[in-house]
């Protein structure tokens, strides 16, 4: 008797349990439809199955939310799958990584530091990459979002060396990416070369050495981080054809590592066709060359800066800077381009102008952060907050662990938790709010 007392005292607490994850996951699937975690606590445990099951050609967010991890594979998000937005819970510990480049066959007689990058080469028969497709991240859909993330090609940030190693490629129309991360060496993101589609990016570190942000498309990057790894280093190598604005960079920050401090990086250089590139606002912590862009392929239709300054803030001499180029391209081996904008052209390069377009397209709202919780009280061992205007629910973390993901203003405390507890709300969008905290 005693023993069937034990087994149906136990059995009640594991229904118990098992009750309480129910509705944890029921509650966290009305706030995101997906929760993707390597501990078993989400629906999924790698990214590319959550994008997987996501519907078709969906006409609204359909809402992943990744908890922090080391996310080791490759991620695809196929045309069908449109409106995916991606949420990380913390950019630096959120990480999706993968060891691929796209080298060819090494010869006989390179040394053998010059083709280890042949054990991760994506046309390496004896490789676990063979076949694969080219870079990390691949976004074939429109309408994606991501925001706090980090995006690594492993082969480029280990061994910050050639050949071409990936970690984004975007394809689309209406991507945006607010506080994420994306870490390469030679060419770490390609945008696309449909040169109507359009990118927004925003609070971004984008880092590499060789051509690290290149390709089409009308590209507006803000408040960004371009962090060069070598000296000598390139950012960007537009090929646009037609882009009326191409890519713009305003009030971002460029730097870089010791070596890189040394002052021969370059801005850009002109792939192909009639690449644009103009800097506004920048602010070069570390100094660039004085000519400020490279030969390449083409000339290019514009490259050009306005308001450059030092670490100092003291404007940066751009007298010296190119405008006569040398291109490989038939018929355009040499020509001009000016090398500096006005301050009404400036003024032109607006976020409606090169975002809105006639489908009132805003990712300034998707990434528009709620207020921070407040009245924060402990009411028999339960978290109480108060309400946040348009929050589709809110998130609870103590340290790195989330505690629970409820639309709900309460949150029972788990016994083992100490320290600092964070709140923040979610927003319809997915995007994390600003947060709260109370010690324990």
């Amino acid at each position: 008797m005693l023993q069937k007392l034990k087994t149906k005292a136990i059995g009640l607490l594991v229904a118990a349990a098992l009750t309480t994850a129910s509705s944890q996951a029921i509650a966290q699937q009305q706030i995101f439809h997906a929760v993707v975690a390597q501990d078993g606590t989400g629906q999924y445990s790698t990214v590319q199955s959550a994008i997987d099951a996501a519907p078709d050609n969906s006409e609204s967010p359909w809402l992943i939310f990744v908890k922090n991890g080391s996310y080791n594979e490759q991620v695809i998000v196929p045309a069908s799958k449109r409106f995916i937005h991606l949420i990380g819970q913390d950019k630096e510990n959120t990480v999706i990584h993968y060891n691929l480049n796209v080298g060819g066959k090494p010869s006989g007689d390179e040394p053998a530091k010059q083709i280890r990058y042949w054990q991760s080469s994506v046309h390496n028969p004896q490789a676990p990459t063979y076949k694969m497709k080219g870079s990390v991240v691949i976004i074939d859909a429109p309408d994606f979002y991501s925001e706090n993330i980090s995006y690594v090609n492993d082969f480029g940030k280990d061994f910050q060396c050639g050949p071409q190693a990936l970690a984004m490629q975007t394809n689309a129309d209406r991507i945006s990416f607010n506080n994420c991360k994306f870490q390469s060496f030679q060419d770490t993101w390609m945008t696309t070369r449909n040169d109507n589609d359009r990118h927004y990016v925003k609070d971004c570190w984008i880092e590499g050495a060789v051509d690290y942000f290149y390709g089409g498309g009308n590209a507006l990057l803000e408040n960004c981080t371009l962090y060069n790894m070598r000296r000598g280093s390139v950012i960007v190598a537009p090929c646009h054809k037609n882009a009326r604005y191409g890519y713009i960079f305003r009030d971002c920050i460029i730097d870089g590592n010791k070596a890189a401090a040394e002052g021969k990086n370059a801005l850009g250089r002109p792939w192909h066709d009639n690449p644009k590139a103009v800097y506004i606002n920048t602010t070069m912590l570390i100094p660039i060359s004085e000519k400020g862009w490279n030969d390449m392929g083409t000339i290019p239709a514009l490259f050009a800066e306005y308001n450059s300054r030092d670490k100092q803030g003291n404007l940066v001499d751009l007298s010296q800077r190119k405008t006569e180029y040398k291109g490989r391209d038939k018929g355009k081996e040499s020509g001009t381009c000016r090398a500096t904008i006005t301050k009404e052209e400036a003024d032109s390069y607006t976020y409606e102008n090169i975002i809105t377009g006639n489908d009132q397209w805003n990712p300034r709202a998707i990434m528009e952060k709620l207020t921070a919780p407040q009245s924060i009280q402990i009411k028999k061992e339960k978290l109480q907050w108060s309400k946040v205007n348009n929050a589709a629910g809110y998130i609870v973390i103590a340290g790195e662990q989330v505690i629970d993901i409820t639309d709900k203003t309460t949150c029972k405390l788990p016994a083992n938790i100490n320290g600092a507890v964070e709140i923040r709300a979610i927003s319809r969008y997915g995007s994390l709010g600003k947060k709260s905290s109370i010690d324990l």
